[in-house]
């Protein structure tokens, strides 16, 4: 049985970062995926995921995310890969919406650059929107979109030129701590053994984590493209921004400049969405899913909404009660890291969150904030 300084297991977004940050620390690595790189059964695949600065979810994810900007830049260069594309990006609703009131208080609070647009000057610049009256929006300028199965690509070729040993198609079944500060991990194959552990499941998390205190779930998210109404023109990257429109009573819908398949558009909170397990998602887009998707899109895109169908995909989210990351020591395993679940706006962290985890493997502490604490919801009464 082999020994390594630290093992991750999970290669997605999360895992692929980390394990390139620890291989370039001069860590010996081994990094197990079930599946095989870049895949499409998790949550982080899609061919498109959005970055932005003004955070509405909260003014402290604002420094992270500008270190991650400069992480994807370098890691852009280093790999020679086409990461990232900056398109500027509308927060968009009523001005005491959520998005755009809490977009607006980060930019603030950060100094960001922004502006705010009334409904009028938003059709004026960006054609395919239709915003009523009442309707405004923040415009940053730095926002834009993240390839993620690229990234990951990036990730794990940097790991493997730092000498990791990623190993694919290599299902987890157990993990233990010991006494002694080491873990072993088992899988479908062998046992490996390291002074660390790094867990980054994404959607396999409740049952990875093993901390039944932790109240996660995992919702279903489909991922539509539409072929618009009158071309793709006005829908091309540099004319047209990412996107997250409020739309109220708990809904919100983000969409994307044209890709290869189309307009790509999906709900970000619903109200309420399917919950599932990893293993059980359901892969088949129901026609009446379409239908609800189209109904949204008809006040604000009608070109999309009337728009022909092209491709759909699913994805999960993995939800915290509060809707914020969980990243951190184990409580019960100072030698374990927990990653995520990133509540469905993980991706655009992925950099940073990988020199994170590094950190708090290596040396056992790192910046991170208190807002993703594990502990967080053990303290809480009743728990």
């Amino acid at each position: 049985m082999a020994s390594f300084d630290v093992i991750v297991l999970g290669l997605g977004g999360m895992g692929s970062a980390a394990a390139a940050h620890l291989a370039a620390g001069g860590q010996r690595v081994l990094g197990l995926e079930q599946f095989q790189p870049a895949h499409g059964f998790g949550s982080s695949h899609g061919r498109s995921r959005v970055i932005r600065l003004a955070y509405f979810e909260h003014p402290s994810y604002v420094p992270l995310l500008l270190r991650a900007y400069e992480l994807w830049e370098q890691l852009e260069r280093d790999s020679g890969r086409s990461l990232l594309t900056i398109t500027g990006g509308l927060m968009v609703g009523t001005p005491e919406s959520e998005v755009v009131s809490g977009s607006l208080r980060s930019a603030r609070e950060h100094g960001l650059a922004h502006e705010m647009l009334d409904a009028a000057e938003i059709r004026r610049r960006f054609s395919p929107f239709t915003p009523g009256p009442g309707i405004v929006a923040l415009h940053e300028p730095r926002a834009g979109v993240l390839r993620p199965e690229e990234a990951i690509h990036a990730h794990l070729e940097r790991a493997c030129a730092d000498g990791a040993d990623l190993r694919f198609g290599e299902r987890v079944v157990d993990w233990h701590a010991g006494p002694s500060g080491s873990v072993e991990v088992r899988t479908m194959r062998e046992r490996h053994e390291a002074g660390r552990l790094v867990i980054a499941p994404g959607a396999w998390a409740p049952a990875l984590f093993k901390l039944p205190s932790l109240p996660l779930e995992v919702e279903r998210q489909v991922l539509y493209w539409f072929d618009p109404v009158g071309g793709a023109a006005a829908f091309a990257a540099d004319r047209f921004p990412i996107y997250i429109w409020d739309l109220g009573a708990g809904v919100q819908c983000y969409g994307f400049p044209a890709d290869e398949a189309g307009v790509k558009v999906a709900f970000f909170r619903t109200g309420g969405g399917a919950r599932c397990t990893a293993d059980s998602v359901e892969r088949v887009v129901e026609p009446d899913e379409v239908i609800a998707m189209r109904h949204a899109l008809a006040p604000c895109l009608p070109a999309l909404a009337s728009g022909r169908l092209t491709e759909t995909a699913t994805c999960m989210y993995t939800l915290t009660p509060d809707h914020h990351f969980v990243i951190g020591l184990h409580p019960d395993h100072s030698q374990v890291v927990i990653a995520s679940p990133c509540s469905g706006h993980g991706y655009k962290f992925a950099s940073v969150v990988g020199e994170i985890l590094a950190e708090l493997a290596i040396e056992g502490t790192t910046r991170q904030i208190d807002l993703f604490a594990p502990l967080r919801f053990r303290l809480r009464p009743g728990a």
